[in-house]
């Protein structure tokens, strides 16, 4: 199923003894555009600390009770590495995590999930620019401090967008499979250019995102996109419209 990722934020982390805290982001790997972390706002529980969750722990999201199950328990939680709110997520941060939960870090590995065995999108390299610091906040921080592959969702959110021969609106949301935890989709408001238009982005087709400017650039013009498949945000984006959005944009499937 895909999800808007803000559409999860707020909602209650249900440990397998408890409730630990609430969504507060994802933070993503910008050269797969997969979900890395999830970080999660414990409030008073842990004075206030946000600590993150492999995509590994995360069960399905409940929308009618707007809770997030995950298989660990409380106390796992609670003795997981602390991480600062308002600092950078170094791979050494990850490489902790990592190990407290007892599994290997995503960098060491080819592996990525498929949500058992579907196909993806072959997703390649583009430059990066700055490491994302966890909660989206402080520009000051260093990029060297930071793991320079991990983005936040909440960040990104309201980055303008531009085709290649111009801006064709703001990012509004990414939509995620929980079945693997991909970003398959980014959602794109366009309208400034065309009126109550919203567009779906394959993140294949970005080129880069410019993190002190808030601009995502495409490799694609402003004519492609106007003439992509219609998206209705009242519909679910099903296999059928996969299947005409990646024709039309030419993008090949790769399988696990």
């Amino acid at each position: 199923m895909l999800w808007d990722a803000s559409a999860l934020d707020g909602y209650a982390i249900e440990a397998s003894d408890g409730r630990i805290g609430s969504v507060s982001d994802f933070l993503f790997e910008d050269t797969t555009w997969i979900v890395r972390w999830l970080v999660v706002d414990t409030g008073n529980w842990l004075s206030a600390r946000k600590v993150l969750l492999p995509p590994s722990a995360l069960g399905t999201p409940d929308p009618s009770l707007r809770q997030f199950p995950i298989k660990l328990t409380i106390q796992q939680v609670e003795d997981s590495p602390d991480i600062g709110a308002d600092q950078p997520v170094s791979r050494q941060h990850e490489a902790h995590i990592y190990n407290h939960y007892g599994s290997d870090p995503y960098w060491r590995s080819t592996y990525f999930p498929m949500g058992g065995g579907m196909a993806m999108p072959f997703i390649g390299t583009f430059p990066r620019s700055e490491s994302m610091p966890l909660g989206a906040a402080d520009e000051e921080i260093q990029q060297a401090d930071g793991d320079p592959h991990l983005r936040s969702a909440e960040a990104v959110t309201g980055f303008h967008v531009h085709a290649t021969d111009g801006e064709i609106g703001h990012l509004e949301d990414l939509l995620v499979d929980d079945a693997d935890w991909s970003i398959r989709y980014i959602k794109v408001d366009t309208k400034n250019l065309w009126p109550g238009s919203k567009v779906l982005i394959s993140p294949q087709s970005v080129r880069s995102i410019d993190r002190p400017n808030r601009l995502v650039h495409l490799d694609v013009d402003r004519q492609k996109v106007e003439h992509s498949p219609p998206y209705d945000p009242s519909k679910t984006v099903d296999d059928a419209y996969n299947e005409t959005f990646l024709t039309y944009y030419g993008i090949k499937w790769t399988h696990a």
